[in-house]
C-alpha cells in the first residue's frame, strides 16, 4: 500500500533535541496508524489532525520570540 504523503511532516530527525522528545511520541503514533488503519478519509483526517496537535506542541516547546513594539 503507499505511504500516505502526510507522513513526511511527522519527521523529528532534523528538531534540536528538546523538541525531538516532543514531536517523537506524535511521529510514532502516525507511523502505528499508518500501518494499522486502510486508506481512506477517515485516516487521512485522522493524519492530519494529529499532525495539527504536533505542530502546536512543538510550537508550545519553543521559546518565545521577543516583540518589536
Amino acid at each position: 500500500m503507499p505511504r500516505s504523503p502526510i507522513m513526511q511532516f511527522f519527521a523529528y530527525a532534523h528538531l534540536p533535541q528538546h523538541l525531538q522528545v516532543i514531536s517523537r511520541p506524535f511521529g510514532e503514533l502516525a507511523e502505528h496508524l499508518e500501518t494499522m488503519l486502510p486508506a481512506n478519509a477517515e485516516k487521512s483526517t485522522a493524519l492530519r489532525k494529529l499532525l495539527e496537535a504536533k505542530d502546536c506542541a512543538v510550537r508550545a516547546a519553543m521559546p518565545e520570540a521577543p516583540r518589536h513594539e
